[in-house]
């Protein structure tokens, strides 16, 4: 087998391969043999029929055509070897000559992983928020903590703010009850603002037994976005109340035994997050300053099934368990359809570009994933996902997907790398130093980061196992 390599442009090339038909022997065998198993001829047993008769009775084009069919990939996969290139998804290939006996010519058009050169990236500098935790903070915290520990007293008045009421809907649509209209025994603080625009005035001064009837805009389900007439049915009213703010709730609430202990923990929390939310920002941050350092080409024909698979997975999932469809999401969102491939496409370039950026430092520093990360890593994928670790790992195993686990946590310790390499200073002005965070921790924001970025990206090498 000859071949050669032609660059169309950076991210494509042509292989154009010779093959002498000899080197077709064994396919051609496989090619008899199969269809020995697949047809019947009269005096011959089933698999014992000789290569002539079946030329006769069946046509050499035939054999020709499934040996063909079966040699391609592999003298594909040779010459992709031989040219040493990163093609990327499957080859578009064209049979320009086949002669019985004397050689099968072929060529394969393929999009490539392109040459990045990571330019020098110490220089970028990123300002992020200062960590800052006010006492009004920490009373929020230590107040919604109270809340949890609400205890609810049934009472025979009205409605009132604060109060909870159990109560029964009905939403009518054009006169008509919406088949997902109804429900019973539900449960709202009045005053919370988690149900129906309307809801609080109507059900405010109601008794158990007491209804009122009130128009709201629905938010959800089949006739989301409509105006409703909403009938509202109160069946129960509870008084709601707080526990004192002292050390037996601190008891209560925590390992704590006062309430200045919690506050203190409260505050360390806080600023824990602020912390990570700062780590966060200035990742994504440095990020979007490589990505405009970096020249980065795309290949077409990638660019464009990204765009597919993001569109694709937003109409039949997303929007699937929503119950809308991409117009009424374009609606809703306020856009054009104009717009919103717009930002897909933008999009879908930034994914495909933080892949190939980070993958080439990764490459570039040679860094390698060890058992304890990419164990962290199954952890935060799994328990994201709804998932226990042992189901996450065996949907992963089963999938083949620890390739694509491995490539997530490389490229966010690429990510850390470039971080810790350049300068974050936060709005007062103080530089910021990220070193002192936990490592695993640290590249776990970072691959989460990265990952937020490329979103459904995962850019497909095919090498010794491409198809043609």
């Amino acid at each position: 087998m000859k071949s050669a390599v032609e660059t169309l442009n950076p991210t494509r090339v042509r292989l154009t391969v010779e093959v002498p038909f000899e080197e077709l022997k064994d396919s051609l065998d496989a090619a008899y043999k199969k269809i020995n198993q697949q047809v019947t001829v009269k005096g011959f047993r089933k698999g014992k029929i000789p290569a002539r008769v079946i030329d006769q009775r069946f046509g050499r084009g035939a054999v020709l055509e499934e040996a063909v069919n079966d040699a391609l990939p592999k003298f594909y996969t040779a010459a992709v070897n031989e040219a040493e290139i990163n093609p990327l998804g499957q080859p578009e290939v064209d049979i320009t000559e086949l002669k019985d006996g004397e050689t099968l010519n072929f060529t394969a058009e393929v999009d490539i992983r392109p040459v990045i050169e990571i330019p020098d990236y110490s220089g970028i500098e990123v300002t992020v928020d200062a960590i800052e935790v006010s006492d009004e903070d920490v009373e929020k915290a230590v107040q919604e903590l109270r809340e949890r520990f609400a205890t609810t007293t049934p009472v025979e008045r009205a409605a009132e703010d604060a109060d909870v009421v159990t109560i029964d809907l009905e939403a009518k649509v054009d006169g008509e009850v919406l088949e997902d209209g109804v429900a019973e025994g539900v449960s709202y603080t009045i005053g919370s603002g988690e149900l129906l625009d309307g809801i609080d005035d109507a059900v405010k001064g109601l008794e158990a037994g007491g209804e009122a009837t009130f128009t709201s805009q629905l938010k959800g389900g089949s006739a989301e976005g409509k105006d409703a007439e909403v009938t509202v049915k109160v069946t129960a009213v509870a008084k709601r109340e707080l526990p004192e703010l002292d050390d037996d709730f601190a008891q209560l609430a925590s390992e704590f035994d006062t309430l200045e202990e919690l506050k203190a923990d409260s505050l360390k929390r806080l600023t824990n997050m602020k912390q990570y939310d700062q780590a966060t920002q200035a990742q994504e941050r440095v990020l979007e300053e490589l990505l405009k350092i970096t020249e980065v080409p795309i290949p077409e024909k990638l660019l464009e099934d990204e765009i597919n698979t993001r569109t694709h997975n937003l109409e039949h999932h997303q929007l699937g368990q929503m119950g809308i469809d991409l117009a009424k999401y374009l609606e809703i969102q306020g856009k054009t359809e104009e717009e919103f491939k717009a930002e897909t496409e933008e999009a879908a370039v930034k994914g495909i570009k933080t892949q190939f950026v980070l993958d080439e430092l990764v490459n570039k520093e040679k860094l390698n994933v060890n058992q304890e990360e990419l164990t962290e890593h199954l952890m935060r994928r799994a328990a994201s996902s709804g998932m226990s670790p042992d189901q996450f790992a065996q949907a992963v195993v089963e999938g083949n997907q620890v390739p694509m686990l491995v490539g997530e946590v490389a490229r966010g310790k690429a990510l850390a790398l470039v971080v810790e390499s350049v300068k974050v200073v936060d709005t007062n002005g103080e530089t910021v130093d990220l070193d002192d965070e936990d490592e695993t921790e640290t590249t776990e924001a970072a691959a989460e980061t990265a990952e937020a970025v490329t979103g459904e990206t995962e850019v497909e090498e095919k090498g010794e196992k491409s198809e043609a």
